[in-house]
């Protein structure tokens, strides 16, 4: 097992309670440079980080600018790097697996909602099948849930886990590699990751290893942090920013 693709896998797999695959999030060279440094196995870019590193607004980043970024930080290591790419850009799963595969990455993210609104689960689960087919081993899909962002108004927390169990079937089924209910509630995940066969990734805060700990004990076998340690680094700018200023 040499291919970068099949070693990432692999680091999702066999992992004890407690001790989740955590994957920081860099937005840049430096960033990656700095988390692989510190002894990560792997690397998740964060769109909205790359976003705002790069002067846009979270959703709006053109996909060729987003696809140059993730290369940059996929050259500049030696560790895998999963991409965020949002919904797909508009993208056919034959050209949005080139241009991944030609980005250096060996995962990706690919989310179930388009302008804030959440596309048909079917739908979404024939994509996420025509994707893994164009794909065969060569990336880690993993199929990021909206439904505690973008879901239904006044769905009560049974509902919303309803629907969310019931899509993560059905990408799991589709060929999704891992299943990601963002801002799931930390109470539902053992119910989630018990739904599925495939690892469940959980969105985490980047508080320490007490915090992913806790999340790999309820049952996530992946931990990512979105835009968070992008955000963290910009805020310790401005405390410096701050300090040159005499403030």
């Amino acid at each position: 097992m040499t291919d970068p693709a099949s070693v990432f896998r692999a680091l999702h797999h066999g992992r004890r309670p407690g001790v989740p695959l955590v994957l920081p999030g860099p937005w840049d060279v430096p960033s990656a440079q700095a988390f692989e440094e510190a002894g990560f196995p792997a690397l998740a870019t964060p769109s909205a980080g790359v976003a705002a590193s790069l002067g846009y607004a979270d959703g709006q980043t053109p996909a060729a600018v987003m696809f140059a970024a993730v290369a940059r930080i996929a050259r500049a290591v030696s560790v895998p790097v999963s991409a965020d790419i949002e919904a797909g850009y508009g993208l056919a799963p034959d050209e949005l697996v080139g241009r991944l595969l030609e980005a250096g990455a060996v995962g990706c993210n690919l989310e179930d909602s388009v302008d804030g609104v959440l596309v048909d689960p079917r739908e979404q689960a024939d994509r996420l099948a025509r994707v893994r087919a164009a794909a065969g081993g060569g990336l880690f899909v993993n199929a990021r849930i909206d439904t505690y962002v973008h879901g239904t108004p006044g769905a009560t927390d049974a509902e919303a886990e309803a629907d969310t169990i019931a899509r993560a079937r059905l990408y799991a089924e589709a060929g999704a590699d891992c299943v990601y209910p963002i801002m799931a509630p930390a109470d539902s995940l053992p119910r989630l990751a018990a739904a599925v066969t495939v690892p469940l990734n959980a969105l985490g805060t980047p508080d320490g290893p007490s915090a992913t700990r806790r999340l790999g004990e309820l049952g996530a076998a992946r931990i990512t942090f979105g835009p968070q340690l992008q955000r963290r680094a910009v805020e310790a700018v401005r405390g410096l920013a701050d300090r040159l200023a005499g403030r």
